[in-house]
């Protein structure tokens, strides 16, 4: 591992073999050196979940000039622990990077997905850190218009780095070319409808965890789901911290003994 060169760590949550991370592999090649460590298989809503109980494995799949793919056993946010204790030789990386996914991770989804997962692991390490995400589940997504925004933003933030606790969402929608790139937040939205009962011939039932999401300020100009349904690439800066200062604010009136 070239030192002299930037270290990219690389995860995803739909396995070390989906399309989506190939394809942001041949986009950033040439960047740095680079550090792939992703699930043996697809962990999608695997959210920041890692393993407490479960023994871990790493194996090395590919190696060729500048890049090395890794899978693991575990979830995504495992990859990345794994990653930076065992495969950086002792360096930090200077960014990480999940994706590409095969789907959106906007609105409410931010909090179910292994791709966003991966990027909050980096960012609580304080290492600059992106998800990036399309509008496409199909196995054969068409990830090459996605390139040039991509190759931008990674240089960027290698270039420039992120506040402390800060890390980005990017969606893009599905989309031969897009209109233009929105910094926009979160929609409000909800899942519904969520489980499938089915009767097993055996004599008892199993569940199937689907829903239907509903955009709950479909009208909101301001959101990354607007954002995507009218074409924009979507880029929310997201933090570690959760805290709502305004209503800590409101409790400490409260004056509770």
């Amino acid at each position: 591992m070239e030192k002299n060169k930037p270290l990219i760590l690389i995860s995803n949550d739909d396995g070390y073999h989906a399309k989506g991370l190939r394809s942001l592999i041949d986009m950033v090649a040439g960047f740095g050196h680079l550090l792939v460590c992703a699930p043996e298989s697809a962990r999608s809503g695997f959210s920041r979940a890692f393993s407490a109980t479960t023994p871990l494995r790493l194996k090395l799949r590919r190696q060729w000039e500048g890049v090395e793919v890794w899978s693991c056993n575990g979830t995504p946010v495992d990859c990345v622990k794994l990653a930076l204790s065992e495969l950086c030789g002792g360096r930090r990386p200077d960014i990480v990077i999940g994706g590409i996914n095969h789907g959106d991770n906007a609105s409410v989804n931010t909090h179910y997905s292994g791709t966003m997962g991966v990027t909050m692991e980096g960012c609580m390490k304080y290492i600059p850190s992106v998800a990036f995400s399309l509008c496409d589940h199909s196995d054969d997504a068409d990830f090459a218009p996605l390139a040039p925004l991509v190759r931008e933003i990674t240089q960027r933030l290698l270039a420039e780095g992120l506040p402390k606790g800060v890390c980005l969402n990017v969606n893009f929608p599905l989309a031969t070319a897009f209109k233009g790139v929105r910094v926009c937040r979160m929609a409000r939205g909800t899942w519904g409808n969520e489980v499938v009962r089915c009767h097993h011939p055996r004599g008892y039932d199993y569940y199937w965890m689907v829903g239907e999401y509903t955009n709950d300020e479909p009208e909101a100009a301001d959101t990354d789901n607007w954002a995507l349904t009218h074409g924009y690439v979507a880029i929310t800066p997201t933090r570690v911290d959760v805290t709502d200062y305004g209503v800590m604010d409101m409790i400490k009136g409260w004056q509770l003994q």
